[in-house]
Parts: C-alpha cells; structure tokens; sequence
C-alpha cells in the first residue's frame, strides 16, 4: 500500500506540474514521466496495480464508444485496402530494421524480429516466453521502451493540431455509475473470447451497442478522463525497470534507434494518409504511429483527432498483427529451429 501511495503522489505531482506548464497531455504525460525518472531516484519500492490501469482503460474505453462514429464503416472497403498496405509496408520495414539490429547487436534473428515488430506489447512478450531460445529481457524492453517514448513523444508532434472540444459538460451525470459497472462487467466476456485489449476494447463495443439499440450514453467529465490518465500513465511509467539498464549497450542503442526509426517510418506513413484521406495531421499520425490501441485511443480524445478512425486504424493492426503476423513469425521460428 505504502508503494502505490507513493506511486500516486508522484503522479499527481507530475501532472500538476505538467498542467502549470502548458504541456501536452498533462495528466498522462507527466505521471508518466515523474514516476518513471522517480524509479532511479527514489529508494524502496513503487507499487501500481494493474486493476488501477484496467479501471482507467475502462473509463477511456466509455468515452471512446460514446464518441465513435459508426458511419465511418460506410467506406470500410477502401479504408481496409488503405489500412492493409500500410501495415504491409510497416512489417516489411520493421523486418528489415530486425535484420540490421540482429548484425549489429549479435543477438539472434528470432530474438531480433519479435523485439522489432511493433504493435502488441503483451502478445510478444507472451511469444518471447513460449519461445525458449527467444532473449526475453531483450524483447520486453524494445516493447516497452518502445510504448513509452511513443506516447512521450507523439503527444509533442501532434501539439500543434490539438482541437478544443470545450462542449463536454463538467458535471458528473449519475447515469454514467451503470453504465461503467455493465462496462466493467462486459470486460469478462471480453476476457473469455481473448478480445485484444478487452480492459478497453469490450467497453468500447458495449457503448457502440448501446448507442445502436437507441440509448444515449452521457458525457463523461474532463476531471474524469484525468484520472483514468492517471491511472494509465503511472502504469506505464513503472513499466521501464531500472534494471532493463543493465543490457549491454548496443542493444541498449538499438532498442531507442529502432523506436526512432519507427516513429519516423510512420509519420512518413501519415502525411500519405493525410495527402490520400483528407484526415487530419494529429487523425493520421496517431492511426499509424507504432503504439498500441488503448494508448493512441487515450491520446485521440485527449487532443480531440478523430477516434472512430484512429481507433479502427490502430484495431486493424492489432488484428493483423494476432492473425497475420504471429502465425508467421511461429512458422518461421519452427523453420530455424529445423534448420
């Protein structure tokens, strides 16, 4: 208790601080950043349960599905050929930058091409620990240095394009306590047919079913999606652990040069999104950047980007990524094994 105590006031302390200066993002961004820099500084131990991210992820997830568009799926045809070549392009990249890592670094191929793929952090670490000769330590941290410097940095990169959306009511509406308990609820179906992200994603659904069946859903207060900031931002701020410094240093180069690479490859990604579809710079750059669905969807209603599409983009490749790009990479993990 004494750990997470802890945790929170820092936290607070980061987004204040954040919030006085004018930031980006400053309830996310700045608990992120005070409670990682507080890890090397402050002695004994620091405690974030995932329930309290899981709590924060379903308040996100509420006010994403109350604000997704559903006309969107109109012209779902052509957005998926859209979506389907730049995540093609965006594999063969990483496949390439895995090549060179693997050279430069000494570390295995395998270890290399799970460490290099963007794009669901859980689901590889979980690939890495099946995989025996996969360097576990290795792949956690190029995932998760990877998270953090996305959500770090993109929020700066999209500062520029953030749009106001001063039309949420403050008041707290007394209607919003069931729906985040039937939120809460759906999340265990969710769980059960192994929905990625299901924390966010089921809620998500459940408000888009709810809207589809006729029910409003109220607006959920800014002071609220602060919290829920809070609460995911002190996750992923615990998430680098002092010891994952300990790697040796090429390998600790590669993994920044490769989340550098990628943030670059996809902002590129995103002006031919914004030149094709007409989006939105802040729209296009968080529906390509390499981060993961629950945090790109956090950022799109924070500096208020187009959610329905944001959301879509970054669904279709977490889809591709566990039926695509998973089965693949066991494939080809047998095939070394083989040869």
């Amino acid at each position: 208790m004494k750990g997470i105590i802890k945790v929170l006031f820092i936290a607070l302390a980061g987004a204040l601080a954040f919030s006085f200066l004018h930031f980006p993002v400053p309830w996310l961004l700045g608990s992120i950043f005070t409670v990682l820099i507080s890890q090397f500084i402050i002695q004994g131990e620091l405690s974030w349960p995932p329930i309290l991210r899981n709590i924060g992820l379903i308040i996100v997830g509420v006010a994403i599905g109350q604000q997704f568009d559903l006309s969107l799926f109109n012209g779902m045809g052509t957005l998926l050929l859209y979506m389907a070549a730049l995540n093609i392009g965006l594999i063969a990249f990483a496949v390439i930058l895995a090549i060179w890592t693997a050279k430069w670094t000494g570390m295995s191929l395998k270890t290399s091409l799970t460490a290099s793929i963007p794009g669901g952090l859980s689901q590889f670490v979980l690939f890495a620990e099946e995989e025996k000769d996969v360097d576990l330590a290795v792949v956690t941290f190029f995932h998760i240095i990877r998270v953090v410097a996305v959500v770090l940095v993109i929020p700066f990169i999209v500062s520029g394009h953030i749009v106001t959306n001063g039309g949420q009511p403050v008041v707290f509406d007394l209607w919003l306590i069931p729906v985040f308990i039937l939120a809460a609820c759906s999340v265990w179906i969710g769980l059960k047919i192994k929905l990625p992200v299901a924390h966010f994603l089921t809620p998500v659904l459940l408000v888009i079913i709810i809207h589809m069946c006729g029910a409003e859903v109220p607006h959920i207060p800014v002071s609220l999606l602060h919290i829920a900031q809070l609460l995911i931002g002190a996750y992923i701020g615990l998430l680098l652990k002092p010891d994952m410094i300990r790697l040796p240093k090429k390998v600790l180069m590669a993994g920044l040069l490769n989340t550098v690479a990628l943030i670059i490859v996809t902002y590129g990604g995103s002006l031919i999104v914004k030149w094709l579809l007409g989006y939105s710079f802040a729209t296009s750059f968080l529906s390509t950047a390499p981060g993961g669905l629950d945090q790109m969807g956090l950022l799109a209603a924070a500096v208020g980007a187009d959610i329905s599409i944001v959301t879509v983009f970054q669904l279709f490749r977490l889809l591709f990524i566990f039926l695509v790009v998973l089965p693949l990479l066991k494939m080809a993990a047998r095939k070394m094994i083989k040869s």
